[in-house]
C-alpha cells in the first residue's frame, strides 16, 4: 500500500552508533554534526521499500545532540516520560560551569550509548555496542544532574543555626514590654486616684446667704448665743467651770449654786461672754435648797438678757434647745426635746440636809454633760424654760453635772423657769430665798409608799407647834399618801412637790391614820434658805 512511496522519517528515529573517532555526542569539533552511519533497520515496511535508514539510504539526523550530561529530557533521542520540572542545578564541583543544555561541553566527550528500542537498549541487528565510561572515569567533571532523582520527594533545606543576636533582640522585646506595661499601670493607678495629671480641685456648692429663719435651730442659737456665758470659779482649793445666762441689762447672771459654791465668801469669779469678753463677778446670793444663784458683773455694756417663758406651758414632746460650756468648750448647742414633767430629783447633800436640793423637774434629752450647768434651756422662740441642773449617770444616782465627769446618757433635768424666777426675785432683792413649808418632820428612812410623819420620841419634833401641819390637823405617825390628787411614794417626792410652790399656796392633802385615810387643806408657810 506504501509501495513506490518516499517514507519521511519519524521525529523519534534513531541515529547511528558513533564511531570511537568521533566526538562524544556525534558533535565535531567544529560544531557541525557529523553525518551517521547507515545502520541496520529493523524488519518492516519502511525497510523493504527502501526508507531513509534503510539499505541504500541516508539515515536522518535526530533533531539535537545528545545531552553529555543525560538531563531529562535531553539525554538521548527517544520516547520519553513526561519531563518533571527542569530545576536548575548548583556549580559543578571543582568550580566549573555547566554547560547549556542542548550544547557540547569543551574538550573530549565520550562515545555516545547506542540508542536502541525497547528495554534492551539495542536496535534490532545492529551489533553491540560497547559501554561508553561515565564522563568522570574520562576526566570530564561529575555533572550534579547525574545524581538527581526527578521523582524523589524533594529534601529540606537544612535549618540555619540560631543567632545570637536574634535571641537578644527577643529577650530585650520581653523586657521593654514589662517596663511598659509597669508604667502604663502606674500611670493607670495615679489617674483613677486623682482623675489626670492636673491639680486636683473639688467641686463646691456655692456661698449660700447666712441668715437662717428666726424659728430655726441655726436662728435660735444666734440669738440666744449673745446672752449665754461661761463662768469660771476659784476659791478654797478647788475650782469649777459652769454656765449662765444674763438676766437684765443691770448685770445680773443666773447660774447653779453648786456652780460658784466653791468661791464661799471670798473667792474669785470671772464671766467670760459670747464675744470673748470678759469681766469679774460677785455673788449677790446663792441658794442650795433650789440649787440657784446670781452673780452679777459692772461697768459691762451691751448686755443680752434672754426672755423668760413660762413652764407651766411646756408639754411633753415639745421641741427644747440647750446651750452652755460642757467640759469647758463654750457656746454648745445641743437640740432634744421634753421627755417628762414633774420629775422629782435630788442632788448633793454632802454637808447636811440642808444642802440637798429637791427639784421638781423638767426631763431632756438634750444632751448635757459637766459645764452645761447654770446654762439656759430654750423653747422654740428662744425663751428660757428651765435651768439645766442635773444629768443622770449610768450606774449612778442624780449627779449635778459639776460634781461628776460622767458623759450624757440622754437623760438631763432643768429646773422649770418658774420656780427659778421667783428664787432669783428673792436673791437679787434680799439675798436670800424662801421656801415653802408644811411644819413636819419626815421619816427620810421609811421605806413604804407615801412620806411618813416621825414618830414621838424619835428625838424631832414630829409636827411643828401652831405651824401649817398642826393648824391642818396633821398628827405623828400620820402617812401622806397625796398632793394635790398625785400620788406621793416618799419623803423626797413630798418635799419636791411643796417647793414647787410659793408660801401662801393651799393644797390638799390626803392622810393614813390607824388604816383609815383622812384629807385635809393646808397653807403652806415660810422658811428661809441658806
Amino acid at each position: 500500500m506504501d509501495e513506490g512511496k518516499a517514507t519521511r522519517p519519524k521525529w523519534w528515529s534513531r541515529p547511528r552508533r558513533a564511531s570511537v573517532d568521533e566526538p562524544y555526542g556525534g558533535v565535531s569539533g567544529d560544531g557541525g554534526m557529523p553525518p551517521p552511519e547507515a545502520a541496520t533497520p529493523p524488519p518492516g515496511p519502511s525497510a523493504a521499500a527502501g526508507a531513509p535508514g534503510g539499505p541504500g539510504g541516508t539515515a536522518p539526523r535526530p533533531l539535537h545532540a545528545e545531552d553529555p550530561y543525560h538531563t531529562p529530557p535531553y539525554g538521548g533521542p527517544g520516547p520519553w516520560a513526561p519531563a518533571p520540572p527542569v530545576q536548575r542545578p548548583g556549580p559543578p564541583p571543582g568550580g566549573g560551569t555547566t554547560p547549556a543544555q542542548g550544547t557540547a561541553a569543551a574538550g573530549p566527550h565520550p562515545p555516545a550509548q547506542a540508542a536502541t528500542p525497547g528495554r534492551t537498549g539495542q536496535l534490532p541487528g545492529a551489533a553491540p555496542a560497547q559501554a561508553a565510561a561515565p564522563p568522570e572515569a574520562q576526566g570530564f567533571p561529575q555533572s550534579p544532574w547525574l545524581g538527581y532523582d526527578p521523582w524523589a520527594a524533594p529534601h529540606a533545606a537544612p535549618e540555619e543555626p540560631r543567632r545570637s543576636g536574634r535571641r537578644r533582640a527577643v529577650t530585650g522585646a520581653v523586657l521593654l514590654a514589662l517596663l511598659a506595661g509597669g508604667l502604663g499601670g502606674a500611670a493607670g493607678a495615679y489617674v483613677e486616684r486623682q482623675g489626670g495629671f492636673g491639680d486636683v480641685e473639688l467641686a463646691q456648692a456655692p456661698a449660700e446667704k447666712t441668715g437662717r429663719a428666726p424659728g430655726s435651730v441655726p436662728g435660735i442659737a444666734e440669738a440666744v448665743l449673745p446672752g449665754v456665758v461661761t463662768i469660771n470659779v476659784r476659791g478654797g482649793g478647788s475650782e469649777g467651770t459652769g454656765t449662765g445666762f444674763v438676766l437684765d441689762d443691770k448685770g445680773h447672771i443666773l447660774t447653779n449654786n453648786h456652780v460658784v459654791e466653791p468661791a464661799g465668801n471670798g473667792g474669785e469669779v470671772q464671766v467670760t461672754f459670747n464675744g470673748g469678753e470678759t469681766a469679774e463677778a460677785e455673788v449677790v446670793g446663792r441658794d442650795g435648797g433650789y440649787d440657784l444663784a446670781v452673780v452679777r458683773v459692772e461697768g459691762v455694756s451691751g448686755l443680752d438678757p434672754l426672755p423668760l417663758g413660762n413652764s407651766e406651758s411646756v408639754r411633753v414632746g415639745d421641741p427644747v434647745i440647750a446651750i452652755g460650756a460642757p467640759f469647758g468648750l463654750d457656746g454648745t448647742v445641743t437640740t432634744g426635746i421634753i421627755s417628762a414633767k414633774e420629775r422629782p430629783i435630788t442632788a448633793g447633800g454632802e454637808d447636811g440636809a440642808s444642802d440637798m436640793s429637791y427639784v421638781d423637774a423638767l426631763q431632756t434629752d438634750a444632751s448635757i454633760n459637766p459645764g452645761n450647768s447654770g446654762g439656759p434651756l430654750v423653747d422654740h422662740k428662744g425663751r428660757v424654760i428651765g435651768i439645766n441642773s442635773a444629768i443622770k449617770a449610768a450606774a449612778e444616782g442624780q449627779q449635778a453635772p459639776g460634781d461628776t465627769q460622767g458623759g450624757s446618757i440622754g437623760l438631763g433635768f432643768a429646773i422649770p423657769v418658774n420656780q427659778a424666777k421667783r428664787v432669783a426675785e428673792e436673791l437679787i432683792n434680799t439675798g436670800k430665798a424662801i421656801h415653802p413649808v408644811i411644819g413636819v418632820t419626815l421619816d427620810m428612812a421609811y421605806a413604804g409608799n407615801g412620806a411618813r410623819v416621825v414618830d414621838k420620841g424619835s428625838g424631832s419634833e414630829p409636827v411643828t407647834p401652831d405651824g401649817p401641819g398642826d393648824k391642818a390637823g396633821i398628827r405623828a405617825g400620820d402617812l401622806i399618801t397625796e398632793v394635790d390628787g398625785q400620788r406621793v411614794n416618799s419623803g423626797e417626792e413630798l418635799i419636791v412637790k411643796i417647793r414647787s410652790h410659793r408660801p401662801g399656796d393651799v393644797l390638799g392633802l390626803r392622810l393614813e391614820r390607824d388604816g383609815k385615810e383622812k384629807s385635809v387643806r393646808l397653807k403652806l408657810g415660810t422658811a428661809s434658805g441658806r
